[in-house]
């Protein structure tokens, strides 16, 4: 079961209501999908941390609808 690159976004930004999301379906299949998560919440957390912030705001879709995400997380310059 694929998941829209426009839910994947939603998620996330309900989840981090901050969140500047740019989502990139690397093969158009629906499964692998690239994505850059700006957000000044991530300020003074470790990387591992800041994926942890938008798996959790994924809710548990990682590995069942949504296959695969190459995420990159970012604070953004002015945090």
């Amino acid at each position: 079961m694929a998941m829209e690159a426009t839910e994947i976004e939603k998620l996330i930004k309900e989840g981090i209501p901050d969140a500047v999301v740019q989502i990139e379906d690397l093969r158009g299949d629906g499964d692998h999908y690239a994505a850059l998560v700006t957000s000044a919440t991530f300020k003074g957390k470790t990387r591992v941390q800041q994926h942890q912030m938008v798996y959790a705001a994924l809710q548990g879709r990682m590995g069942g609808e949504l296959h695969a995400l190459a995420l990159t997380t970012a604070v953004p310059d002015n945090a």
